[in-house]
């Protein structure tokens, strides 16, 4: 290159640098690229060949003890979680296992799909118990301690002995004996199927019903008379705006209140003599106190509080003592509160102190 063009060769350069530097860094001084060690921390999934997954080991026995102590409270002993959460085991059978479709995937009358019968890979386990358990402190568990737990919850489908050790060595010979493994399919039209975007083989259609259709199901709700204000009053433990309402549980559905609930006809009656002193020595005696303060909230509501809320309810001695000797949770938040076992002559002084204003004297 001659003498005359290197300076202009030069320039074009440095401007090329500096368009591409403004253009990285439309916002000045606010933010940065992330280091390795950053992409390192987040690049945590494992693939179903199981690229990305870390070395280590964990036995059956270490599982149930580590399912035990973290997982059970929400999945069940045994992974039947048929309360708030779904199952994880079940309805899969040997022959599932030896064949890799569990075959009650097609049986309508059975009651339900668990975990262990839809998933199709052993990495989906490892990577979402790694990725999100426990539900309260997700990615806490150790590694050792993903595939203990992975190992227990594979024996409890009859997948893997109760002596066996799961490993990132031994891993692709379980998945050879996952009962689903072979119940996935790419002939949907969609990525990665080899039918993606030929016509008619979609599997997902959406034609509206011209004639001779189905009665819309209309879902409905109840509760059984004797269950009905088990908890409380479920208008009273709910906001008041927004779409989700507590509905008034005091009384049956499409009927009115008999009796005003807040309002009180005649102002309450005034305190008897001493009547302070005997409840706040009952409060002493039955270690209230370690719950609630006399004017704010502890873990449950202070006695003021419960005091305004309810003092002024023409029944609020007879509601407030059967309140403290039944117990109850969810009007003043999740915490329950156990049933007392005082005598009816306790609860009548405590009633009678709460409902004329709790008194600290």
């Amino acid at each position: 290159m001659s003498s005359s063009r290197k300076p202009l060769a030069a320039a074009l350069l440095a401007l090329a640098a500096l368009g591409t530097a403004s253009a990285q860094s439309a916002y000045p001084g606010i933010g940065r690229p992330a280091t390795a060690a950053e992409l390192k921390a987040w690049d945590i999934d494992v693939r179903p060949d199981f690229k990305g997954l870390p070395k280590g080991a964990g036995s059956v026995n270490l599982g149930q003890d580590v399912w035990e102590a973290r997982c059970a409270s929400c999945h069940g002993v045994f992974g039947e979680s048929n309360e708030t959460f779904s199952p994880l085991v079940g309805g899969t059978t040997a022959e599932d296992i030896k064949t890799g479709r569990v075959a009650r995937m097609n049986d309508p009358s059975f009651p339900g799909r668990t975990t262990l019968m839809k998933v199709s890979t052993v990495s989906t386990l490892w990577d979402y118990i790694n990725r999100a358990m426990p539900w309260n402190a997700p990615k806490s568990l150790k590694t050792d301690e993903v595939y203990a737990v992975t190992a227990y919850l594979l024996n409890l489908g009859g997948i893997v002995p109760a002596d066996f050790t799961l490993s990132d060595a031994n891993i692709a010979e379980v998945q050879q004996r996952l009962p689903n493994r072979n119940g996935v399919t790419t002939a949907h039209a969609m990525w990665p199927g080899k039918s993606l975007g030929k016509a008619g083989s979609v599997d997902v259609k959406a034609v509206a019903c011209m004639h001779d259709c189905v009665t819309e199901p209309k879902v409905a709700s109840l509760l059984p008379d004797f269950a009905r204000n088990n908890h409380g009053n479920l208008a009273e433990q709910q906001r008041q705006i927004g779409p989700q309402r507590g509905i008034d549980t005091t009384r049956p559905p499409g009927t009115r209140a008999t009796a005003p609930i807040i309002v009180a006809a005649t102002p309450p009656a005034a305190p008897a003599p001493g009547a302070a002193s005997s409840a706040l020595a009952l409060l002493k005696k039955h270690s209230c106190t370690a719950c609630h303060g006399m004017e704010q909230k502890l873990v449950g509501p202070g006695f003021k509080q419960v005091a305004v809320k309810y003092g002024t309810r023409v029944d609020a001695e007879a509601y407030l003592a059967g309140r403290i000797k039944a117990g109850g949770q969810g009007v003043w938040g999740p915490t329950p509160m156990p049933a007392q076992p005082l005598t009816d002559a306790e609860l009548k002084t405590l009633a009678a102190w709460l409902a004329a204003g709790a008194a600290s004297r």
